[in-house]
């Protein structure tokens, strides 16, 4: 096997540059390999580790196993505001993702809930004039609101009978 080639530092903002074009082409595994390279000469890089989040949550419909993946990303946050607002979009796409497969008691419900939480924490941090976690908080009201059907009891995984 091939060995991974390093970036140089003068190109992580071109790096990153195409990472986000990646995204927008919907080419999310393209993006985290990018943002993976980009941290492993920077591993701390905070623009890197935030599309790193953005680009594992972009395959939440396909591959949910990446959650635990996105939340150490998100963990290596060091603004409380970006930990706690980027927290928010993990749960609310594994959310979406969750309703995307439409399965009874996938924890849709109880992750668009964690990511309102999330939200809320961020808001309370925001800075001047970003209302971003506002308007993600608005955006899993209306979903939950339109999904009337839903509600956290039919949504919870169904426990075992007990028989006697």
């Amino acid at each position: 096997m091939s060995k991974l080639k390093e970036l140089t530092r003068g190109s992580i903002g071109r790096a990153l540059d195409r990472a986000e074009h990646c995204r927008l082409r919907n080419e999310p595994w393209e993006a985290e390999s990018i943002c993976l390279d980009v941290l492993e000469v920077e591993p701390e890089h905070q623009e890197a580790l935030v599309r790193l989040v953005l680009s594992l949550t972009d395959q939440f419909e396909q591959d949910m196993s990446r959650l635990g993946e996105a939340r150490a990303a998100v963990g290596r946050l060091k603004d409380e505001y970006a930990l706690r607002y980027y927290s928010g979009i993990i749960e609310e796409r594994a959310g979406k993702a969750h309703l995307a497969r439409n399965t009874p008691g996938s924890g849709a419900y109880r992750a668009l809930q964690k990511a309102m939480e999330w939200y809320e924490k961020a808001e309370a941090l925001r800075p001047p004039e970003n209302d971003d976690a506002i308007l993600r908080w608005n955006t899993c009201v209306r979903r939950l609101t339109r999904l009337g059907h839903m509600d956290p009891v039919r949504d919870e995984p169904a426990s075992p009978l007990m028989l006697e």
